[in-house]
């Protein structure tokens, strides 16, 4: 006060009384301006408001009136990783991008402007999906973060690592072209919800695994307003076609061309023989790459064993005809009439004796002797040549017989052909791969997993 007296003695006498004022506030707000600042609070940050609500500990899930979670998944990535055709599952990673409301996690009551945070996933509640159809289900953080908004809108990103059982129609294998649904939903336990308001926003990555391609996925709603993944898959016949169905047609084949052996020999039942066991690798093969039950069998199986009966029905006939050849008679029982080399030397050791004694008798010079000599060697070449030409017409006989059947084997290929055609065009056998779902159950439940605007 003293310091503002003598100032005001300084200015003198002739200051006006307004004047005077100014200088005495101006001397004055100064302290009054920092005691202000002081008594303000430091404004808080993003880390600040996210500590804050890591203090909250709200690891439960929000919960409303009616104890209902809502969760939006607005966009989802889908890849095939792999398809087991024997035992039917399908492998896949599904990137799943949601968004929940928690408002215990805003900040709208507050002064802080800040738009967005950053928290960890373990201090927060996140939703788990559920999927109606899985055999096997890992649910993977896709970062160890989330986004929250100021009003308490969640956004986070999970991986799904899923194995999901399909019944697909491998009837016209490897022609195949089906769907797998994968039902990505939420649960519902009596009064408590959580539902999945599912987007259309569905991309496809990574078509092409092996021989099965995925060839688009859609989200589809069926009439009970179920909401599921509708994978379209398709095969790629190639190596199915050069593994099977091309060895298969090849071996038939060959065993008409074998046809054109002679059949005396043996040469041609060794190669029928080597023939049924070769295909009998290719039936391995198909059993252990095909399923070996199920409501479709796939034709092929039926294929492989029709050409399975021709070839060994084949390689009987060549054996009987071989049998024809050398006897009169199909049954083993009975003697052969076949000349064998012992009885031909035996005849040969005959024609050597009665030619010494034709020679003897000649020798000796008795006449009576000599003819009858010589009506033993012509009863004995008559004997030979009636041989001969009885097996010749046992030959030509089993000849007739083996174009017959030759004949009857390409009739039986070309209208086997032609019945297989048909059938490949006709839709025999249906599938429904919607069959998981548990009706009564959810005739219970009453949910709507539906997506709406």
């Amino acid at each position: 006060m003293r310091f503002i007296y003598s100032f005001f003695s300084f200015a003198g006498t002739d200051m006006v009384l307004p004047r005077r004022i100014s200088l005495l506030l101006l001397f004055c707000s100064p302290p009054l301006v920092f005691a202000a600042d002081n008594s303000t609070e430091t404004p808080c940050d993003r880390r600040c408001l996210a500590n804050a609500r890591v203090e909250k500990e709200l690891v439960s899930a929000p919960q409303n009136d009616n104890c209902t979670m809502t969760v939006k998944i607005t966009s989802m990535q889908y890849e095939m990783l792999s398809f087991d055709t024997k035992v039917m599952q399908m492998n896949s990673r599904i990137k799943v991008n949601m968004e929940w409301k928690d408002p215990d996690l805003g900040w709208m009551q507050e002064r802080s402007r800040i738009p967005t945070i950053v928290l960890p996933i373990d201090k927060i509640w996140i939703p788990r999906i559920v999927l109606d159809n899985a055999i096997e289900t890992t649910m993977e953080p896709y970062t160890n973060d989330v986004q929250v908004r100021r009003d308490g809108t969640v956004s986070h990103a999970v991986v799904l690592f899923t194995t999901v059982s399909c019944q697909i129609n491998l009837f016209n294998y490897p022609f195949v072209e089906g769907s797998c649904p994968v039902a990505i939903n939420g649960w519902c336990q009596k009064t408590c919800s959580l539902a999945l308001q599912i987007a259309d926003n569905v991309t496809l990555v990574g078509g092409s695994r092996g021989e099965w391609q995925t060839t688009r996925v859609v989200k589809t709603v069926d009439a009970s307003k179920r909401v599921y993944l509708q994978v379209a898959l398709t095969i790629n016949p190639f190596t199915a076609f050069v593994t099977l169905i091309l060895p298969s047609g090849l071996i038939l084949l060959a065993d008409l061309v074998s046809f054109a052996l002679p059949f005396e020999g043996g040469e041609r039942n060794s190669f029928k023989v080597t023939l049924v066991l070769s295909f009998t690798m290719f039936l391995l093969i198909l059993s252990d790459h095909l399923p070996n039950g199920g409501h479709c069998n796939p034709l092929l199986y039926y294929h492989f064993s029709f050409c399975l009966v021709c070839l060994v029905m084949s390689m009987l006939v060549s054996i009987v005809l071989t049998r024809l050849a050398a006897d009169d008679s199909f049954l083993v029982c009975r003697g052969s009439a076949k000349v064998h080399p012992s009885d031909g030397g035996k005849a040969n050791d005959s024609l050597d004796r009665e030619k010494d004694t034709s020679a003897i008798t000649t020798k000796s010079g008795h006449p009576a002797s000599e003819t009858t000599t010589l009506q033993k060697i012509a009863n004995l070449l008559e004997t030979m040549d009636a041989r001969e030409k009885k097996i010749e017409s046992k030959v030509a006989f089993a000849y007739l017989l083996d174009k017959f059947c030759f004949g009857f084997f390409i009739i039986i290929y070309v209208l086997y052909a032609i019945i297989l055609i048909a059938i490949t065009r006709t839709d025999i056998c249906k599938v429904n791969n919607l069959d998981f779902w548990d009706e009564s159950h959810r005739e219970d439940e009453n949910f709507d997993y539906s997506y709406s605007n």
